[in-house]
């Protein structure tokens, strides 16, 4: 039976590529195009880099290797630094963020036994209390990577609205900036990185009178997805259903909306709650938890989703018929991307970019 499908529109990816890159270009900001969400897949990577982007970032190693291997040409950030693979961290990454001097020593002692040069960014913490060393504590990190072999520090970073929810505003960002000023004053050279965070710093860069330092974001869920990650809402002039979920109805019937019987836990362990709307037409279709975060599914039409196991997603079809055979199309959110495409059962896809009309912009 076929199963699943994620299927991606690199003419919308394009198109909010180009937006964005020259949106934040007139604001002196660079972009790191992060492909963690779709696994580093080299066609996405590619229109990111046909976008304008030359720097991609992501968190997985193996990640890097798929956009190595596939011979996409860019300069490669790895998010995440394990001190247990500096070996191939630089073998793969060209720049890594980095927090612990242990693991800037790995990468240091790496990289003089490969003969190369590993760039990077030393990591603040801002408020979020993700990754990041307390701020008072960065000079003195930053001066001892500055004197490893092998290493060259070339900026500071931070991250925001992951962990602590916290968002970017001139506080944080000015305090960024404040640091960056402060390092370069005391070590005499300018940074060529001032990461002021990801994708939930949108709406503070296009509203904020002067970005200060900051010179560079994060971004993969506004450029894949056209939405801010303070609200999830949809930014004016993005593309937001570049990827489209497929799923194949497998059953139609009218049934009722409250199960019969002695209720216990359901198959994860939880206590459903049903309202009873009487008999209503349902369809199953061929998706379900293990292919995909439930929650943060769409369906395109007026169809809504009653629940979900782990290979049926059940939908009121009371007010579109469905029959068995018919095809589902369904919206996602981050979450719900990242899990299809880690999905093993979820068959992936590529419309390949060609010129899109283009949407009414507001970006400014």
């Amino acid at each position: 039976m076929p199963g699943p499908r994620l299927t991606v529109d690199l003419s919308k990816i394009l198109h909010n590529v180009e937006t964005i890159h020259a949106l934040y270009g007139r604001r002196g900001v660079g972009v790191m195009g992060v492909t963690k969400a779709v696994l580093g897949w080299p066609e996405v990577a590619r229109t990111f880099l046909r976008g304008g982007i030359d720097t991609l970032a992501d968190s997985r190693l193996e990640n890097l290797e798929r956009l190595r291997r596939a011979g996409v040409e860019a300069r490669l950030v790895l998010l995440r630094t394990p001190p247990s693979a500096a070996e191939e961290v630089v073998r793969l990454a060209d720049v890594s963020l980095n927090t612990e001097l242990k693991t800037l020593q790995a990468l240091s002692a790496a990289s003089v036994a490969a003969g190369r040069l590993h760039q990077v960014v030393l990591m603040v913490e801002m408020g979020d209390l993700r990754e990041g060393v307390p701020a008072a504590d960065l000079p003195r990190l930053f001066a001892a990577a500055s004197a490893l072999p092998g290493l060259e520090v070339i900026g500071i970073g931070c991250n925001l609205a992951c962990y602590g929810g916290i968002a970017p505003d001139d506080a944080n960002m000015g305090e960024l900036s404040a640091l960056a000023a402060g390092l370069e004053t005391a070590f005499g050279r300018r940074l060529e990185i001032v990461s002021g965070g990801n994708s939930a710093n949108h709406g503070w860069l296009t509203t904020t009178a002067d970005p200060g330092r900051i010179n560079n974001l994060r971004l993969g869920e506004l450029l894949l997805l056209g939405r801010e990650t303070l609200e999830r809402r949809p930014v004016p002039g993005l593309h937001t259903d570049a990827f489209t979920l497929t799923a194949e109805v497998i059953e139609a019937n009218v049934k009722p909306t409250v199960p019969r019987g002695t209720r216990c836990q359901d198959a994860f362990g939880g206590e459903p709650v049903f309202v009873d709307r009487g008999d209503l037409p349902r369809a199953i279709v061929a998706l379900g938890r293990q292919d995909a975060w439930v929650p943060g599914l769409t369906p395109r039409g007026d169809l809504s989703i009653l629940g979900a196991s782990s290979d049926h997603v059940i939908l009121d079809a009371s007010r579109q018929p469905l029959a068995a055979g018919d095809e589902v199309e369904l919206d996602l959110d981050y979450a719900a991307l990242l899990a299809a495409m880690t999905s093993p059962f979820v068959r992936k896809e590529v419309l390949p970019a060609v010129p899109v009309q283009t949407l009414p912009s507001r970006l400014g």
